[in-house]
């Protein structure tokens, strides 16, 4: 298997390469040249596999210049139930006929990220050891939100490298604030910032392919990767949950093996979506892709017209890991449906920084179409959803979750067999969700943890618990113009 750039497909690396580096040097993505193809016997076979042995499978598809012992290694480590509260590390939960949740909630910081990032450090110490492992890593890393926190808990600790966290400083909850506030560990850097998310997501790329900070980098002895998805370490994992979720149907009999599902999956930065696309492509039976959007419903638009305008209003939504205007893993999904031409990408790519906007032709709109749909939810829309199923199912969701629920019920796929992406656990949301359900939500977000904990009867997790006996290490706020030179100035390179 090997790996090639959105913007120059002519370029060929192993897969450790991709997963140490991050981002190629001409600001491209890192893909696989192409996707394996699985039978519909090797996919029959998942369903009597633990996840752990899924995962294995899986990645070694993907890297094969790593042996079989690193890869059973880096999954052994991950999938524990030290890490996850159940055994099934992505439990499948029905809450109604025809639909799925798929939880991916039950790991160290209570979101989806998880599922990835706690693999992710393996991955890149073994890459590192196969490309420079004479080097310190160093992670730059933008988040929404719930990627910070769960890529500060994997690589906390983790000799030879050091990571930097940067999100909007009023763009996250107060949860998710806290939780990245009092990280501990010894190599880890967090950093608000005056901007959007977006804002913080195009000065990490910028610091990523500046050559003049590579070159000071490398001369100390350091170079950068990623733990945002345009790391192909990040993305792959995110392939394994969908093959399981379809192999625990087949395995409980809700399906038979062959028939179509439908996935819905609320998101910003596109990666989850798209790692259920690869899923498809890889031959998991799939119908059609639900793209899920809030109030900043920039994908809706363009899934449904072919043009991406990121010109337009952001808000600051309940459901802030999807504040996004400008969602990177989009790139991937067009050199698919280009069929690899790096020159439609970079052009495409060069009008968005240029121009804010691109549109993509109606026979690439046509091909867009025969896999994805869209819908978006306004805010009231959302607390309805939480409302709704928590009153008609008895089944307690968060904002992105309740986002994706209102979108299947005014899609055309409604009352069919969908799995529902769920991206993190209510408790991490609780003002939010206290509020959808007509409760007094005129409480600390601590406060309201313990009443959501009350009415749900259902235990606060334990990454939440505590939160305010902890020590808040990290409250400084950046300028967006700041960061590079914050960062070599931690990193004490002048």
């Amino acid at each position: 298997m090997e790996y090639t750039s959105t913007r120059n497909s002519n370029l060929r690396v192993s897969s450790a390469y991709a997963i140490r580096n991050g981002i190629s040097s001409d600001g491209g993505l890192f893909v696989p040249t192409t996707l394996p193809k699985l039978s519909d016997e090797q996919i029959k076979s998942f369903a009597d596999m633990s996840y752990r042995e899924r995962a294995i499978n899986i990645l070694s598809l993907f890297l094969t210049d790593f042996t079989k012992d690193e890869i059973e290694f880096a999954v052994n480590n991950a999938y524990t139930t030290e890490n996850f509260i159940s055994e099934e590390i992505a439990p499948i939960q029905k809450i109604s006929n025809n639909r799925y949740v798929l939880e991916l909630f039950g790991g160290p910081t209570c979101a989806f990220k998880d599922m990835a990032l706690q693999i992710l450090p393996y991955l890149m110490k073994i890459s590192s050891e196969k490309v420079d492992s004479d080097k310190e890593i160093v992670i730059l890393t933008a988040t929404s939100g719930d990627t910070g926190k769960a890529a500060l808990e994997g690589f906390k600790n983790v000799d030879g490298t050091k990571i930097f966290v940067f999100y909007p400083d009023t763009g996250v909850s107060v949860m998710q604030k806290l939780q990245m506030a009092t990280q501990d560990g010894n190599n880890v850097q967090v950093y608000g910032i005056t901007g959007n998310f977006d804002d913080a997501q195009t000065s990490v790329k910028k610091v990523f392919t500046d050559n003049s900070v590579k070159t000071m980098l490398n001369e100390n002895g350091k170079s950068f990767s990623s733990a945002n998805s345009i790391n192909w370490g990040r993305l792959l994992p995110q392939i394994v949950y969908y093959f399981s979720a379809y192999s625990d149907l087949v395995k409980s009999g809700e399906i038979e093996f062959g028939e179509k599902i439908n996935v819905d999956v609320p998101t910003g930065n596109f990666g989850n979506i798209l790692a259920a696309y690869y899923a498809f492509k890889m031959g998991l039976p799939i119908k059609k892709l639900l793209c899920a959007s809030n109030k900043n419903n920039i994908l809706t638009d363009f899934i449904k017209s072919g043009i991406y305008d990121k010109n337009r209003p952001f808000y600051t939504t309940k459901s802030p890991s999807m504040d996004i205007l400008i969602s990177s893993n989009l790139e991937r999904l067009l050199f698919e449906l280009y069929n690899h031409d790096d020159e439609k990408v970079k052009n495409l790519m060069e009008s968005l920084n240029k121009d804010g906007k691109y549109e993509i032709e109606k026979e690439i709109l046509d091909r867009l179409d025969e896999v994805f749909d869209a819908e978006y939810a306004t805010e009231d829309e959302m607390a309805q959803a939480i409302s709704d199923t928590y009153r008609e199912d008895g089944y307690l969701i968060d904002t992105h979750t309740a986002v994706a629920i209102k979108c299947l019920t005014k899609s055309k796929l409604l009352g069919e067999k969908t799995v529902i992406a769920s991206t993190a656990s209510p408790f991490k949301f609780p003002k939010s969700v206290l509020s959808a359900l007509g409760e007094d939500a005129d409480l600390s977000d601590l406060e309201a943890l313990d009443k959501l904990s009350e009415i749900s009867k259902l235990e606060i997790p334990k990454p939440l618990q505590n939160l305010d006996t902890k020590q808040v290490r990290f409250n400084k706020v950046l300028e967006i113009s700041a960061i590079k030179d914050k960062i070599l100035e931690d990193l004490e390179i002048k």
